[in-house]
């Protein structure tokens, strides 16, 4: 196809299309690559025109902090692959979920979420939300009954992560967005593990997808950055929070999740092989108490995993024997796997969630999130699977 302009991307075009092809509009130079546009501010052609642009009579750009090419083309091409009609970026993924809630909730309003959260998201809703008279109200992930007698009249907000993390819990995203319906509220859902490569939760129902694209829409580690994806109306209360508050993406991270988005659609598919393949063994070895995986046969919610993704992505939660020493001896004696709390990456990433990424929750918190002290994240990357069973089972053979 002979494409100089713009590209306006038919309705049949498939995802790895999109992710290579969304998004783009060539500048006057005809560039091939997707450029990037490290530029503060704009210029205009006369008073009259900037005068028309800032008091929104005119399309254009403005001002990096809302308005910048590069950052839109991300959002263009991220709105594409999840469906959806509008993309906001954003500085993170916790200012994509902070944007959020500031856009859409106000003093008095509850949001009821899922206990199996992120300990940042946690605290953000309890300690930084809850100053302001937003109260949050936690329930079991897959359990309905808990979400619909959580809900009251003041309920706004339902939020939730699936799979979990790091224990691959799932929720029926058709399901809990009819819930929300039913009750007049928004469900919005972090995406961050499965990428719409896997999962697709507008699809199903929801009204918002969150995305931490510093994980797997980036791919190597490279940058932070979020985004919002939903309907233009729920977007635009988020695009005036951005533009306000100031928790705008750069440009050239946005350029990065750019060169991401275009093989997201293969790495995730790699992802999900060599997690499954892991998974198995992992499950069969003596020294290992349980695998929290969805692709797993052996997860309760392996037949719901099934019918709403499709694939279960990288992450597996690993039960030791032994409790945190156990754990500990574990991740200690890898040698190819990066001890770090963070995860998407090409590299395989290995921690211990009740000291790291969860650390800040209270003991009740933990356990009643499944974070238990024998318990390790593995985020499985793409080297070569036999290499990844040799690094684990240096400590996992130890302990037998």
């Amino acid at each position: 196809m002979h494409q100089d302009g713009p590209f306006e991307h038919p309705d049949n075009l498939a995802f790895d299309t999109l992710a290579v092809r969304a998004g783009q509009r060539r500048t006057d130079e005809q560039e091939h690559g997707d450029p990037i546009f490290p530029t503060s501010s704009f210029v205009y052609a006369s008073a009259e025109e900037a005068a028309r642009k800032f008091a929104g009579d005119e399309p254009g750009n403005i001002y990096s902090r809302f308005t910048n090419p590069t950052v839109q083309a991300f959002e263009r091409r991220l709105a594409a692959l999840e469906g959806g009609e509008r993309c906001v970026a954003t500085s993170s993924g916790m200012a994509a979920i902070l944007a959020t809630a500031l856009a859409l909730l106000e003093a008095g309003d509850e949001i009821v979420a899922s206990r199996s959260l992120f300990g940042s998201t946690v605290s953000l809703f309890d300690k930084y939300l809850g100053k302001f008279g937003i109260t949050t109200r936690y329930v079991e992930l897959g359990n309905l009954d808990e979400w619909a007698a959580a809900i009251t009249p003041k309920t706004r907000l339902l939020f939730a992560e699936t799979p979990s993390n790091p224990l691959s819990e799932v929720v029926d995203i058709a399901r809990l967005a009819a819930l929300a319906r039913q009750h007049d509220a928004w469900l919005a859902i972090d995406n961050c593990f499965l990428t719409p490569a896997l999962q697709r939760p507008l699809a199903l129902g929801a009204d918002l997808v969150i995305h931490s694209a510093t994980k797997y829409l980036d791919g190597q580690g490279r940058a932070i950055g979020g985004a919002v994806v939903g309907r233009d109306k729920e977007l635009e209360e988020v695009f005036g929070v951005v533009r306000t508050c100031g928790p705008c993406l750069s440009p050239f991270n946005a350029w990065i999740f750019l060169k991401g988005l275009e093989t997201l659609g293969l790495r995730m598919k790699a992802h999900s092989e060599n997690a499954l393949t892991l998974a198995r063994w992992l499950e069969a070895h003596p020294a290992v108490a349980r695998v929290h995986y969805s692709g797993l046969a052996s997860h309760p919610q392996h037949e719901l995993a099934s019918r709403q993704q499709q694939g279960s992505g990288a992450v597996l939660g690993v039960e030791i024997q032994g409790g945190r020493d156990g754990a500990w001896s574990v991740i200690d004696a890898t040698r190819l796997m990066s001890i770090t709390g963070n995860l998407g990456d090409v590299k395989t990433t290995i921690t211990h969630p009740a000291t790291t990424t969860h650390g800040r929750l209270s003991e009740e918190q933990k356990a009643l999130a499944g974070i238990n002290e024998g318990l390790i994240r593995i985020a499985v990357g793409l080297e070569d699977s036999e290499d990844l069973k040799a690094d684990l089972a240096r400590g996992l053979d130890s302990l037998i």
